[in-house]
C-alpha cells in the first residue's frame, strides 16, 4: 500500500514558476515508478511526466517537454515536479501517482494522490 500526498499549488502569472512536491508513505516506494497527471475542468486526466524507480529514466508529455522536470528522492520518499515557464494551459489539479512500471497510460498507475490545484493566470 503507497499513499500519496501532493502539496505546492498555487496561483501563478504566465512565465512563473512552481515546484510540486509528493510525499509518500509505504516501504515499496523506492521500488515504484512515479507520475504526475493533471486534469482540467471538462477534460480527460491526462499524463504529464513519470520516472523510473531508480530516477534513471523519465517520459514526458510532449506539452511540457523542455518546461517541466521530474525527479525523485527515495532516501525521502518524495517525487517533485519543476514546472518552468507556466502557460494558463497548464492549468489543472495535478495528481502524483504510482505503479509497478515506467509508462504514460492511467491503467498503469494503481495509487493516486488527492490532487493539488494549479492555477496560472494570463
Amino acid at each position: 500500500q503507497v499513499e500519496l500526498v501532493e502539496s505546492g499549488g498555487g496561483l501563478v502569472q504566465a512565465g512563473d514558476s512552481l515546484r510540486l512536491s509528493c510525499a509518500a508513505s509505504g516501504r515499496t516506494f523506492s521500488r515504484m515508478t512515479m507520475g504526475w497527471f493533471r486534469q482540467a475542468p471538462g477534460k480527460e486526466r491526462e499524463f504529464v511526466a513519470a520516472i523510473s524507480w531508480s530516477g534513471k529514466n523519465t517520459l514526458y508529455a510532449d506539452s511540457v517537454k523542455g518546461r517541466f522536470t521530474i525527479a525523485r528522492d527515495n532516501a525521502k520518499n518524495t517525487v517533485h515536479l519543476q514546472m518552468n515557464s507556466l502557460k494558463p494551459m497548464d492549468t489543472a489539479v495535478y495528481y502524483c501517482a504510482a505503479a509497478p512500471v515506467l509508462g504514460s497510460s492511467r491503467s498503469l498507475y494503481d495509487y493516486w494522490g488527492q490532487g493539488t490545484q494549479v492555477t496560472v493566470s494570463s
